[in-house]
């Protein structure tokens, strides 16, 4: 059986054509889900903890297999706009992907207030609201944060000093961080960490810091490396560390 039209859009932005698709809406539908705040949920799968419930302001969402890639899509962008113009701004809003989930053959679990944004006015943005479900266009955009460097942030996991996981919370553009390595003697040595889940990467043993770190983007083959140490000999759980590395 083929793929549906919709994931062949995905997979060809993703692997062949991603500067290209930035152009490209791709239909879906999208759906939300509610915390007394409005914004996203510290326990999403992508690692964040707190982070995650605030990032982009709040405007964020759990998305699909097909967005979610292993892990790979987390803090990706996607402009989404609904397809109903008397309700529905034209512009939409960018959420950032903070967790994974589906419903109703959606693609996109948006925080209430990120799905709320989409309205044109408050009485449609509640009519939205009534609907639940609803039809989309959604394309990848780059993400625009303060600042402009890559941060990772130590994922409470980690135990001090046997085994560090960090969290890469913040990659601003387009790319998405596929490897990472960290080295505790200025860069002659380096040491792979594996993706444990979503945004998070892991080492066992890490051996004492402080440690440069060294970030492999989607689509490139090259390592791109901190200029300074980045994570202190004495890191600790919740720490967020800004790398120096331009996405």
């Amino acid at each position: 059986m083929g793929l549906h039209s919709k994931y062949q859009v995905v997979l060809v932005c993703v692997l062949l054509l991603p500067a290209l698709c930035l152009s490209q809406f791709t239909d879906s539908r999208a759906t939300f889900y509610t915390r007394p705040d409005g914004g996203g949920t510290p326990t999403g799968a992508c690692g964040f903890g707190d982070y995650g419930g605030t990032e982009n302001s709040g405007w964020v969402a759990g998305v699909s297999d097909a967005l979610w890639r292993g892990g790979a899509g987390c803090g990706a962008c996607y402009q989404v706009r609904c397809k109903d113009t008397k309700l529905c701004s034209a512009d939409g809003v960018t959420i950032a992907v903070t967790d994974m989930g589906s419903g109703d053959r959606t693609d996109f679990v948006m925080s209430l207030n990120g799905f709320l944004t989409l309205g044109v006015n408050p009485t449609a943005s509640e009519q939205l609201r009534k609907n639940g479900t609803i039809d989309i266009q959604y394309r990848r955009v780059p993400c625009i944060f303060d600042g402009s460097n890559v941060k990772i942030k130590i994922n409470e996991n980690s135990r001090f000093p046997d085994y560090l996981a960090i969290a890469v919370i913040y990659v601003p553009g387009s790319n998405d961080v596929v490897s990472i390595q960290i080295s505790n003697n200025n860069g002659r040595d380096w040491r792979p960490l594996r993706r444990a889940f979503g945004a998070v990467f892991d080492i066992s043993n890490p051996s004492r810091g402080p440690f440069k770190v060294r970030v492999q983007f989607s689509g490139s083959q090259t390592w791109v490396e901190s200029p300074n140490n980045v994570i202190p000999a004495d890191w600790n759980v919740g720490a967020i560390y800004d790398s120096g590395i331009h996405a």
